[in-house]
């Protein structure tokens, strides 16, 4: 009887194990890093409680949780994982959301992932079937319509095909079922991954809107007026370059800060996709606006510098001063706003929703760069009285059609993002 017991014993050791391997696939013992915002309350009840609870069934024993608003450096660790996940793969920026959970080296969850997707996704039935699983579902209310999911199959070397969409109660096997469908199509050395190597760029959204952005009356007219009254001081063409350098540098600030803040508010609403359509859909409705107020002039709503500012910034371009002309382009940069704003946060939705922050910060100088281009291109050629008077006559014969442009390109941008971006 002892002897029994003793056996009994041994094979129980040796099998306990087995049976945790079999039970939670290859999440057991593993560790998990979940990123999130713990202002947001219903990302903190599924980190603090829903979350904790499906991995530790399926064998995660350590869950770390770092918030990447109040936590600092919390967010360029989390950047780096997105960009460079196990030092190879790029998290596609579609799958990327507001709750990142990173579990072991084989499964990266994003947002509200439905826990029947993740019982699936650790049974030993499907997790022999992948070497990384990246699952997406953005939305933080119960009725959730739709999941992404992109993986790397056990037979290839990276991400292969395109990040697939189904129904929030479609199997997840039917997305490895497809990958199997296709296996003799992808190739078995693909390093660039279909879509994760392959993201629409933005830049050329970026530089090209911000230059047509800054081809904005608003901005040229008080420039040009401020040209003007430093030639008739008399002033010298380097002085008045000087001037202008320093205005046009004071709107450049003033934007800059204008995005950070739109940025800063985007990040805290958890939904960057939503605000990135809303922000296409208020391009669209403010050119619109413009297209009407341009057939019907005396519709009430009008896209100008306020009324009421125009009488402080001549105030401070009459003192003729390096820091009143600071100040003066400071008060341009964010009076004309409401001028040609509608493009700026669209624009900024999108880098929201379609960058980490760092590279949205970097493609948000950029745009800014190039909102600042075409005040520097005049302010290049107004290197004399003359060609002054020239600029300012075809800019105030020009304003109808520079109007036209801007509803145009309001028009156009927001159908792009929808339609290619979102």
């Amino acid at each position: 009887m002892k002897k029994f017991f003793i056996f009994t014993i041994i094979i129980s050791a040796i099998l306990a194990p087995l049976h945790l391997t079999f039970a939670h696939g290859d999440a057991a013992g593993t560790k998990a890093a979940v990123y999130y915002n713990e202002a947001c309350g219903a990302c903190a009840v599924h980190v603090n409680t829903d979350l904790p609870a499906l991995l530790n069934e399926h064998g995660v024993s350590e869950i770390i949780k770092k918030d990447y608003i109040s936590q600092p450096g919390v967010r360029v660790e989390m950047n780096r994982l997105l960009t460079q996940y196990k030092s190879n793969y790029k998290i596609p920026i579609d799958l990327q959301s507001h709750i990142m959970a990173f579990v072991g080296d084989k499964y990266v969850l994003g947002g509200h992932v439905p826990n029947q997707i993740v019982e699936d996704l650790f049974s030993n039935e499907l997790s022999d079937k992948f070497k990384l699983v990246v699952v997406s579902q953005d939305e933080m209310h119960t009725d959730a319509a739709e999941y992404k999911i992109f993986a790397i199959p056990s037979y290839a070397n990276n991400f292969v095909g395109e990040p697939k969409t189904y129904q929030i109660d479609t199997p997840v096997k039917e997305y490895f079922k497809y990958l199997e469908d296709n296996k003799n199509r992808f190739s078995l050395d693909d390093k660039v991954g279909g879509r994760a190597g392959k993201d629409k760029s933005l830049l050329p959204v970026v530089l090209v809107s911000g230059f047509l952005d800054g081809i904005n009356p608003c901005a040229f007219a008080v420039l040009l007026l401020f040209i003007a009254f430093l030639f008739s001081l008399k002033r010298t063409r380097a002085n008045i370059w000087k001037m202008g350098v320093v205005y046009i540098a004071a709107i450049f600030l003033a934007y800059v800060l204008i995005g950070f803040g739109l940025m800063k508010a985007l990040v805290f609403t958890n939904s960057p996709h939503l605000m990135a359509k809303l922000g296409a859909w208020l391009v669209i409705i403010l050119g619109v606006i413009n297209i009407i107020g341009l057939v019907f002039p005396k519709f009430p709503i009008k896209l100008r510098i306020p009324m009421f500012s125009k009488e402080t910034l001549c105030n401070w371009i009459t003192k003729a001063t390096m820091p009143a002309a600071f100040v003066a382009g400071f008060l341009v940069g964010l009076c004309t706003f409401p001028c040609s704003g509608g493009i700026y946060v669209a624009i900024i939705g999108l880098l929201a929703a379609k960058t980490t922050y760092f590279a949205g910060v970097g493609y948000l100088l950029l745009y800014n760069l190039m909102f600042i281009m075409p005040l520097v291109i005049i302010l290049v050629l107004a290197g004399n009285k003359k060609a002054v008077e020239k600029i300012t006559a075809w800019e105030q014969s020009e304003t109808l059609n520079m109007k036209i442009l801007s509803a145009g390109i309001m028009l156009l941008l927001g159908i792009i993002i929808l339609a290619w971006f979102t």
